[in-house]
């Protein structure tokens, strides 16, 4: 495989609507932002781009089949190959990796990967419905299968296995809506308390409203290229920043649609076949994992993500990650709920499985130089979502998983200050961090891994 690296990215405006602008004009405005940010016209790089791909959730809120090609035409990319990727909340995530492997496989040598979602042109109760169609239409979703009825089960689960508390999911919110505050491309940028959180209305016990991420009108688009295609961009004239941020690992998982028809392995399996590799070698950890065992606990049951677990261990594998907390400067992971992200924190090796909850109100998963108006027992380790994410960013399913690798792009360039015109965001001297993408109850999770090159 060839080296591929992640030369620009740019997003639009989040909002709960854009009325003033269709769904292929959004999508140019995070495409005019990535070329304006490497100096290039419109002309220059449509000479020079090999490809794209296109990357939505759902035809019913566009109303319009082939909304990728419409895209396509309307960045004047024709008749140049591209096609569209779809995984659920995983899409951008996917799409991100699918624009990988064209460049690392030697198809292209520069290719656009663009996302998008109008969710606003349907009322939140359809939007909701057309999410729902998400989950296994013969079984689940006629008996109420809505999304955070899902995820207020598993983490009630997890609560009753592990003792997680609302205030630990609350801090998880406090956390991603205060970093957003400096992000001016976030949707709801506030400072919110701990009983902000629990006052909020309830949407499903025990998450309530600000436990839950928001549907989004957005876009975002990610330029990558290989070694040549760093230099016929250059010839062009264009201004890549120094220092280079390449694509070092990918990793990808799926998992049943149905919960119920997920498996319960042994604690054997687990420690075979999930268990990273510094739990392997941890006797501390196996002694831990082996009393939950005994105690009835079973993995992945209804509240971890085992797809998390795979696509961790292969990015991880792929970019020589051996202690996740400490090897990586920062994670923008999908926390569509709170709990999910704590639930997430499990997946990828930040903690044992089961301690989620306490690494949420530790502290280690916050941002240094935030005044987040809490009493937090540990400093800073790995900052998760310092831009605020989903939560705060908004979630316009499409583009979210690109948004997430523009920012961390930003985030490895040290260019964080420009694009928000605030440094307070910027984890200082970062040179490794991690974007996660997850589909419905993590059935396609994705794992990129990007590091800045000296």
């Amino acid at each position: 495989m060839r080296p591929v690296y992640a030369v620009a990215g740019g997003v639009s405006k989040f909002a709960k609507a854009r009325p003033d602008k269709t769904f292929p004009a959004i999508v140019k405005e995070a495409y005019d932002y990535a070329l304006q940010d490497i100096g290039l016209e419109h002309g220059q790089f449509i000479e020079l781009v090999d490809g794209s791909v296109a990357s939505y959730f759902s035809d019913h809120f566009t109303r319009q089949l082939m909304a990728g090609i419409m895209v396509q035409d309307y960045l004047g990319l024709c008749p140049k190959p591209s096609h569209r990727v779809e995984g659920g909340g995983a899409t951008g995530g996917l799409c991100f990796q699918e624009a990988w492997k064209s460049v690392a496989s030697g198809h292209m040598d520069i290719c656009l990967a663009y996302g998008f979602e109008t969710m606003s042109h349907v009322e939140t109760w359809k939007g909701n419905e057309f999410i729902a169609l998400a989950s296994d239409v013969s079984f689940d979703y006629p008996v109420g299968g809505f999304y955070s009825g899902y995820y207020a089960m598993m983490v009630t689960r997890h609560m009753k296995e592990f003792g997680t508390t609302v205030e630990q999911l609350a801090h998880v919110s406090v956390k991603n809506y205060r970093n957003a505050y400096h992000n001016p491309y976030a949707q709801k940028r506030q400072r919110i308390t701990l009983q902000d959180v629990r006052n909020a209305p309830m949407v499903a016990w025990p998450l309530t409203r600000l436990d839950i991420c928001v549907m989004s009108d957005g876009a975002a688009v990610t330029i990558l290229a290989s070694e040549e295609g760093l230099t016929r961009l250059e010839k062009a004239g264009a201004r890549i920043p120094r220092p280079l941020v390449r694509v070092t690992g990918i990793g990808r998982g799926t998992d049943a649609m149905r919960m119920a028809d997920r498996p319960h392995v042994d604690y054997e399996t687990f420690m075979r076949e999930y268990a990273t590799p510094q739990e392997q070698d941890s006797d501390d950890t196996r002694a831990y994992y082996r009393r939950l065992w005994e105690h009835g606990t079973r993995y992945p049951g209804v509240h971890s993500f085992r797809a998390g677990r795979t696509a961790g261990n292969m990015a991880y594998r792929q970019a020589g990650i051996y202690d996740p907390l400490h090897e990586l400067d920062f994670i923008e992971l999908h926390d569509a709920y709170t709990s999910s992200e704590i639930q997430t924190y499990e997946d990828l090796g930040l903690c044992r499985y089961g301690e989620g909850g306490p690494f949420a109100a530790s502290g280690k998963a916050f941002m240094p130089g935030v005044d987040y108006g809490l009493d937090l027992p540990s400093p800073p380790e790995c900052p998760v979502n310092p831009s605020g994410g989903l939560i705060a960013c908004g979630h316009p399913v499409g583009a979210t998983g690109l948004m997430q690798n523009v920012f961390a792009i930003w985030q490895l360039q040290g260019t964080i200050a420009r694009h928000f015109g605030d440094a307070t965001l910027q984890v200082k001297d970062a040179r490794r961090g991690a974007t996660h993408s997850h589909a419905g109850t993590g059935t396609y999770v994705t794992v990129t891994i990007l590091e800045r090159e000296e």
